[in-house]
């Protein structure tokens, strides 16, 4: 009667204590301190300033192609722009070097250290109708990031730096690029860390919740890093499913019994 009473409670505990339970596992879900509207409040995302190591696109176009063919490294012989792949962006891309800079044919070095993509687009625009053409020759700057880059790690399906060719990622976004979080990965408290002018950010999101959606911290910025930490059940090796506690409890029972056959003989 007793071994049978050491079972149950045993099958208890291990059932209880190591499956994740599905509330863990589901995201934006309307809990106690949420509203019960369906909308989200628009958050107004402040402009992206450029940084030391970002990479930046630079496109100047004209009425006539070969008037700024010099301008453009990723151009043709006939003044044809050609397709932009993440090396050659990273090749005859123009990075900004650690004093703020860049490089720009003819036009020299050019900062852009805390300057929004807008405002490097203006300049270029400025300094090209100022000492290069004239108004009738119909400049058009496109300035852009050379890939939105940010790097995830922890309790993913894939890890590292990754890089998405469009201008706004969302947290959700990113990881879901990384392959989704893991069973056994922390919806509840992924981890941003942010490089900002004025030093390291780090802020912890609660994916389960749908008021993530109003955190300053949902659109990622470039260069962000993104930490899935792990729940307790895996380091507690009992399986993150019924199935695989069950499998653990079926294993730890057989040596618990054999463990005291052998004692009582």
């Amino acid at each position: 009667m007793n071994m049978r009473l050491i079972y149950t409670f045993l099958l208890i505990g291990v059932l209880f204590t190591s499956c994740i339970p599905v509330k863990d596992l589901v995201y934006l879900q309307k809990k106690a301190n949420s509203s019960g509207e369906s909308t989200i409040a628009m958050i107004e995302s402040k402009p992206y300033r450029l940084q030391t190591h970002d990479v930046l696109s630079i496109t100047i176009k004209a009425l006539d192609p070969k008037l700024v063919a010099i301008f453009n490294p990723s151009t043709t012989n006939n003044g044809v722009t050609t397709g932009h792949s993440e090396s050659s962006l990273y090749f005859d891309g123009f990075t900004v070097d650690d004093h703020g800079n860049i490089r720009i044919p003819v036009l020299g070095e050019m900062n852009v250290m805390g300057f929004t993509l807008e405002e490097v687009r203006v300049n270029i625009e400025k300094q090209l109708l100022a000492d290069y053409f004239k108004e009738n020759a119909s400049i058009f700057v496109v300035v852009k990031l050379a890939g939105f880059r940010y790097t995830i790690n922890g309790e993913v399906g894939s890890t590292g730096t990754k890089t998405l060719f469009q201008e706004k990622v969302n947290v959700m976004e990113a990881i879901a690029n990384a392959g989704d979080i893991t069973t056994t990965g922390d919806r509840k408290a992924v981890t941003i860390i942010r490089q900002t002018p004025n030093g390291t950010e780090m802020k912890d999101l609660d994916l389960t919740d749908i008021n993530v959606i109003n955190s300053p911290y949902y659109f990622l910025q470039p260069n962000d890093y993104i930490y899935v930490k792990p729940l307790k059940q895996k380091t507690w090796g009992t399986g993150s499913t019924g199935i695989q506690s069950l499998t653990t409890l079926i294993t730890l029972l057989s040596l618990f019994t054999t463990t005291y056959l052998l004692l009582k003989n």
